[in-house]
């Protein structure tokens, strides 16, 4: 895994130098229409030139994801004067992300039946590489908000299915703003992780979820992203909500932060377990879920805990599936509605 991103971060910055030298300026952010908000849409997505990097997984994608014509992209126009932006950072899995995503979207819809509801994703890397693997068009924020600005959306409700309040979140607060005066009434939703009541509620849907494998014998560990962010202190106050409440044998560990892979295993060994159970604690299953945990090279969780003699099995399930995931997130929608 380290090689092949290694040599897909090195083909990215050489891409990146190719289009420095070929356009010899400034550009702007993937995805920026470099206008004001509420000016016409220059900003709506274009077929792709093949020239963004895509993400180390998907470089040599030997996989299929899943049939990408079952997923909705809920960018149709003429939708009426009030609107339910649903932001998530989104994944190339087609299934996974018409599973999870498009489950919340859907909960969403019958909750709200009074506003179309549409989509926006963070990552324009995802966007690229569905759009040019399978021609699936969908919006990134700029593009979404700008979307209904043109559609003459006046109540405009935006709601992330991030799970906290990092730096992802706080870019998509601050690009909210920007459109202040664009509609009679723009609020903002909670990430899915904000109060106390929140990370109960998620918590028993984790223990729900994996209640099969709570036999006493069996470790359940849940990855998470990680982030530099402050916010990363969610995942220790989730592991203390679910020790407080009983579940000793439940653990909760990150990608790119702490708990590290290497704090989660030294915790395990410190038990007497005979089996791992890995699931994502992830809105969705993408590329961490399948590759950094449930892969084969030398460092993925899945190949740690088996060299340290466990049975590991590993559920390829993203948060997004469960219901009272997507309950959690209608509800923070109707708080932003009442305000």
């Amino acid at each position: 895994m380290k090689t092949r991103k290694i040599l897909a971060l090195a083909l990215a910055a050489a891409a990146a130098l190719t289009l420095l030298s070929a356009c010899g300026g400034k550009q702007n952010a993937p995805g920026s229409s470099g206008q004001t908000p509420g000016s016409a849409s220059q900003s709506r997505p274009q077929p792709s030139d093949g020239s963004a990097s895509e993400p180390p997984a998907e470089d040599d994608e030997d996989y299929t994801t899943g049939d990408a014509s079952l997923d909705d992209p809920r960018n149709q126009d003429s939708i009426g004067e009030t609107e339910l932006l649903v932001v998530s950072f989104g994944t190339s899995f087609n299934d996974n992300r018409r599973l999870t995503i498009g489950a919340i979207e859907k909960a969403m819809e019958k909750a709200f039946p009074d506003y179309s509801v549409r989509r926006g994703f963070t990552a324009q890397i995802v966007i690229d590489h569905i759009q040019r693997r399978d021609g699936e068009v969908i919006d990134n924020v700029t593009q979404a908000l700008d979307r209904a600005v043109d559609n003459g959306v006046k109540t405009l409700i935006v709601q992330p299915t991030h799970l906290m309040d990092g730096f992802e979140y706080n870019d998509v607060v601050n690009e909210v703003a920007q459109y202040a005066d664009a509609f009679d009434k723009i609020v903002m939703g909670a990430p899915l992780l904000t109060s106390d009541e929140d990370f109960q509620i998620v918590a028993q849907a984790m223990v729900d979820a994996t209640a099969q494998y709570d036999d006493g014998k069996t470790a359940i560990c849940f990855m998470g992203h990680g982030t530099e962010a402050e916010s990363n202190a969610v995942y220790a106050k989730m592991q203390t909500v679910l020790t407080d409440g009983g579940r000793a044998n439940y653990f909760v560990g990150t990608v790119e932060a702490e708990p590290s892979l290497d704090t989660v295993l030294e915790l395990v060994k410190a038990g007497s377990y005979e089996k791992v159970v890995l699931q994502p604690m992830m809105i969705v299953a993408g590329d961490h879920a399948n590759n950094d945990m449930a892969g084969d090279d030398e460092d993925t969780w899945k190949t740690a805990f088996e060299g340290a003699g466990y049975q590991v099995e590993c559920v390829l399930k993203g948060l997004g599936e469960y219901e009272a995931i997507q309950q959690l997130l209608v509800d923070h929608v109707k708080d932003a509605v009442a305000k």
